[in-house]
């Protein structure tokens, strides 16, 4: 990493660090050419999940899991955080497993160090060292997803991850170690826990935890499940009963209450599998969305009393336009028309479509699903994780939409393939009024057919662009490494104390460039499925080589707005309010 250098700007709150630089090379001519390449094989972040499966299809097996790119040593760049399943049934042996893991890699989560450099051509050599057994962290639950935040304001990000029941707590020492504090803290749960996000909804700048829980799975009750074929297959959501999601308040020293029942007004359970946070009607308070599996979606409108109200399906987001419930597993929130509000993009079962949302500015939302394109598109498959994304750097938000099969693909099945419930992901272009399918153009890994689950996007390689850290049940983990968006200008923001540590989520940044035009983006790290992304905002520029104006405001209200900042750098507004 090119050293920090700190700019005063004389504002008495904040000041700014620049690090990085342009990339080097042409502009873009043309990007067809393959925007990702697979590159974690070669940068030694080798991982295989391991699902556990006997052939008993138990429900956990293909709900798959997601994993996070976060900074943990606080040394610039991101690190890798990979869940991992188990066995489930409490009488089988790694001799029952269809897909026994290597005697080389105990099926547990992992946590790999970005150990990357630049050769003496200056060029990135990406490079991971897995450190888990130093690290402390031991997670041998059947893993879903994984949060990151400072849940005690020491600049340095702790970790939590959902199991199939218990989630576990892990405390970040600053040391490179961690400790597990699920008791001390409060925040164990022994559900179903899948997606989860710690938010400051309260603005007292702690980090309050949400858990969305799924469904009350019963090994020795498995009920069985059959295809329209007969086939023995899966069973989906409705054959369990769904169960309740947790909000844990942070009341400072690392400790947590569960404020669930009084904060959630009327509050019913549903089967969780996706969540974000948003501030949809525009009010300063951060709000939060939880897609639940086949019932009706939940829109938590922060009421700035420490309470919410579910008002999706007032705002129009509970159902689809055809007003049905779908299989809603993923959801990302961002302002993807620029017109300055937060919109939403929910993934599905296949023979439904994925859904967009767009945001009227008020907190109303439209289903603009076939209007932009994304219906057709999404009929043939089922999606999981899912995230925004400037792949280009052109300044339209993209989608890319992880995919694999819940239940049995008859081809796949008589072709004799043991888990057949393999599709190739999507890659989604944004032309300004429409969505265009460029997966034949994303690269050679989005050609093949895997059962997908979680996405974590964040720039690994630190070069301006958006990478992809993709997580496949039952299988190998990809690390997509961007090969065009560095070739246009961006500008990278983010948030830190002014004493330093780890970033600080929901700044919200607007960037105009030197044409007018004006970008919005909001850093945070919740989104898509069971999954962490890097809480730094980039926007795309395209050609505009600058100077910028950014006008930027903190998730507490306090605003500043600079001039003449330089495109192709990252830059690190410190907030001397924290500790």
């Amino acid at each position: 990493m090119t050293p920090v250098r700190l700019i005063a700007l004389g504002w008495c709150v904040a000041h700014l660090a620049v690090a990085g630089g342009a990339a080097e090379g042409p502009r873009v001519a043309d990007w067809m050419a393959g925007v990702f390449s697979d590159q974690a094989h070669g940068s030694d972040l080798r991982f295989p999940h391991f699902n556990g499966m006997t052939g008993n299809y138990y429900f956990p097996e293909m709900t798959g899991q997601g994993g996070g790119v976060f900074d943990f040593d606080n040394d610039g760049d991101l690190d890798v955080y990979l869940i991992q399943g188990a066995l489930l049934g409490s009488q089988e042996t790694m001799e029952d497993a269809l897909f026994p893991p290597s005697s080389s890699f105990p099926p547990t989560d992992r946590l790999f160090r970005n150990d990357s450099f630049r050769d003496a051509g200056a060029a990135m050599q990406l490079r991971f060292l897995d450190i888990t057994e130093q690290s402390g962290i031991r997670a041998a639950g059947y893993g879903m997803g994984v949060a990151v935040g400072d849940i005690d304001d020491d600049g340095w990000l702790d970790i939590y991850v959902t199991n199939v029941g218990p989630n576990q707590l892990f405390r970040n020492r600053g040391d490179g170690t961690f400790e597990d504090v699920t008791a001390a803290s409060g925040t164990g749960d022994a559900l179903w826990g899948t997606s989860a996000t710690f938010f400051d909804y309260d603005a007292d700048g702690r980090p309050d935890l949400y858990v969305a829980n799924y469904v009350d799975f019963d090994i020795e009750a498995n009920p069985r499940c059959f295809a329209a074929s007969s086939r023995r297959d899966y069973c989906g959501p409705d054959a369990f009963r769904a169960q309740p999601d947790r909000l844990f308040r942070n009341v400072g020293n690392g400790r947590f209450e569960d404020v669930t029942t009084r904060a959630l007004a009327g509050y019913e359970a549903g089967p969780g599998l996706g969540v974000v946070s948003a501030d949809v009607n525009g009010d300063g308070l951060v709000d939060l969305y939880v897609a639940n599996d086949g019932r009706v979606n939940q829109l938590w409108i922060n009421r700035g009393n420490g309470t919410f109200i579910d008002e999706a399906l007032f705002a129009g987001v509970g159902l689809n336009r055809s007003g049905r419930p779908e299989a809603s597993m993923g959801v990302d929130a961002a302002d993807f028309d620029g017109d300055g509000d937060e919109d939403l993009f929910l993934t599905h079962l296949m023979g439904e479509t994925n859904t967009l949302y767009v945001n009227d500015g008020d907190g109303l939302f439209e289903d603009r699903t076939v209007e932009f394109g994304l219906a057709a598109m999404s009929l043939p498959y089922t999606s999981f994780g899912t995230s925004w994304l400037d792949f280009d750097n052109d300044g339209l938000l993209d989608l890319l939409a992880a995919n694999g099969a819940v239940r049995i693909l008859e081809e796949q099945a008589a072709a004799g393939d043991p888990y057949p419930l393999k599709q190739p992901n999507q890659l989604f272009r944004n032309t300004g009024g429409r969505f265009e399918d460029v997966t034949s153009s994303a690269g050679e890994s989005f050609s093949i057919p895997e059962v997908s689950r979680g996405v974590s996007l964040g720039d690994i390689d630190n070069d301006g662009d958006q990478d992809v850290v993709l997580h496949t049940n039952n299988g190998p983990v990809r690390l997509l490494v961007n090969h065009i968006g560095a070739s246009r200008h961006w500008a990278g923001l983010g948030a830190r104390p002014m004493s330093g540590g780890a970033w600080i989520t929901g700044l919200r940044v607007e960037v105009t460039n030197s044409t007018g035009r004006t970008f919005r983006r909001r850093s945070r790290t919740d989104g898509g499925y069971c999954s962490v992304k890097d809480p730094r905002a980039i926007v795309g520029l395209g050609e505009d080589p600058g100077p910028l104006r950014v006008a930027i405001e903190h998730a507490a209200g306090t605003k500043a707005s600079y001039r003449n900042l330089p495109v192709d750098h990252y830059v690190a507004v410190y907030d001397s309010r924290s500790r």
